[in-house]
């Protein structure tokens, strides 16, 4: 069952890409402005999630997979499993996830205010 334990891995590349790019991804859109129609959902797609504290579909699938593939599957979610040990060792609280939405939110504005000025100055 190799193939699911390396899907599952895959899986949790995806997910890693993906916070990076709701993160990050509007400064690719201060180079390809097409990209603003993908980041835009997928960043409130990763604030809701975390403000909302609902579950991201691609961690029930990963421990399927990992279960499947014979691996001990974990609880909890992909940020307090993978992200969490490395930033904060206690664990992820409920103050913790709402900080981090709101991290999310905040970063966001700030690279999409600066689009909008980069681009009403060259009005």
């Amino acid at each position: 069952m190799l193939w699911l334990a390396l899907a599952a891995d895959a899986i949790v590349v995806a997910h890693l890409l993906f916070i990076v790019f709701v993160l990050l991804g509007g400064l690719l859109v201060w180079r390809w402005p097409w990209l603003v129609v993908l980041h835009l959902p997928a960043a409130g797609w990763g604030v809701l999630v975390e403000l909302m504290r609902w579950p991201c579909p691609l961690t029930p699938l990963e421990q399927r997979l990992r279960v499947a593939a014979g691996e001990a599957g974990y609880s909890g979610g992909f940020i307090e499993h993978y992200v969490l040990p490395i930033l904060y060792p206690a664990g992820l609280t409920p103050q913790i996830q709402i900080a981090l939405g709101l991290f999310v939110l905040g970063l966001n504005l700030l690279i999409y205010a600066g689009l909008l000025r980069r681009r009403w100055r060259r009005l």
